[in-house]
């Protein structure tokens, strides 16, 4: 009997599961709540009798996030995992920690099909989507491991989320669920590199949740050279779709720029860029561009981050500079799974 992964189940399809196996829904409303509190084993569901435990145990499985390596950064205590699936696949999270308590960057998908030049995950190619539990997983396991509650959930790490809309979808309303995790729509983050169909799907959704638009380029002649998704949808019809959505939920967007020395970073680029935006219920984040091994890319300096932010905000949009986690430990998605792999490791590491 193949096993199916319980984990994934909204708590009214497990109650229905539930009824055609002849249990009352009072069970598995236990089950899910047990499921959400990120146990590992049937064994620990502790209130459910034994007879019941082990039917469960013939007939699905837990999905777990396995700790792989863990690195922790010396500066900030920022966490980035490795972890791993039943199959064997890995992917990356980082955990930081900030005044208002802990956020967690997850994957979506095992590698990713995107092919951003600046990103290490697109590197290593694709291998498969995550299913919604193996999402929680990584959650779940980070909690466990530091004894914590995360309050703040971000889709940005490996993979793109609206390539895997449905498992994502289905993700949201899991985590957000008031007998699961109950972690609410605004604490949680989407980021994309820009499927624009897929926003549209997304907005209709009406969620509360923050979109985070990697933009990284003011044109398209800048974009299709470091974003090959510009090819299929250029910046103008992605923003079309940001208006969009922006109208839809009511929710301000949040725009990712890679700020690349000498590529995206110039002075006319923050200009044509405030064009761009101007008049949406938007933020620009600018992000220094981490270092990827096969490329000459490397991050502006701290001179033109801060001049290109002034640029911005005299054009009335809101600018940032992100603050830089884990820099120490390569907090930036990819790499470390592609070195693991490549050098067949599989011990766990704790660096500090």
């Amino acid at each position: 009997m193949t096993l199916e992964d319980i984990k994934s189940f909204s708590l009214e399809e497990l109650q229905e599961q539930f009824r055609q196996q002849g249990q009352p829904p009072y069970k598995a409303l236990q089950v899910y709540q047990w499921l959400h509190r990120g146990v590992s084993s049937f064994d620990e569901m502790t209130d459910i009798s034994k007879v019941l435990r082990q039917y469960l145990a013939e007939r699905y499985y837990i999905s777990v996030a396995n700790i792989e390596k863990k690195l922790v950064s010396d500066y900030d205590s920022t966490i980035k995992y490795l972890f791993r699936f039943r199959d064997g696949e890995y992917v990356e999270s980082v955990l930081m920690r900030y005044h208002h308590g802990y956020s967690i960057c997850i994957s979506t998908q095992v590698g990713c099909k995107m092919g951003c030049t600046f990103c290490a995950t697109g590197k290593s190619g694709f291998s498969r989507n995550l299913a919604p539990s193996e999402m929680l997983a990584q959650i779940q396991a980070a909690q466990r491991d530091n004894d914590i509650r995360i309050s703040n959930v971000v889709l940005m790490g490996m993979g793109e989320p609206l390539d895997n809309y449905d498992n994502v979808l289905k993700f949201l309303r899991l985590v957000s669920s008031e007998q699961g995790m109950n972690i609410g729509m605004r604490h949680i983050s989407l980021s994309t590199c820009g499927l624009v169909d897929q926003i549209y799907r997304l907005a209709d959704e009406k969620l509360q949740l923050t979109l985070s638009v990697s933009l990284h380029a003011p044109n398209d002649s800048i974009r299709t050279r470091t974003m090959p998704v510009n090819r299929k949808w250029p910046v103008e019809e992605l923003l079309k779709a940001c208006r969009y959505y922006i109208k839809q939920t009511g929710r301000r967007i949040s725009f990712e720029y890679a700020m690349i020395d000498g590529v995206n970073d110039s002075d006319v680029c923050a200009t044509e860029l405030a064009k761009r935006l101007s008049g949406m219920l938007c933020h620009v984040n600018l992000i220094p561009v981490n270092p990827v091994g096969g490329t000459s890319y490397r991050k502006s300096k701290r001179d033109r981050l801060e001049r290109f932010c002034r640029i911005l905000e005299r054009q009335g949009l809101t600018a940032t500079v992100r603050r830089t986690l884990g820099s120490d430990i390569n907090a930036s998605c990819g790499q470390l799974r592609r070195k693991h792999t490549e050098e067949g490791g599989t011990t766990v590491e704790d660096i500090r």
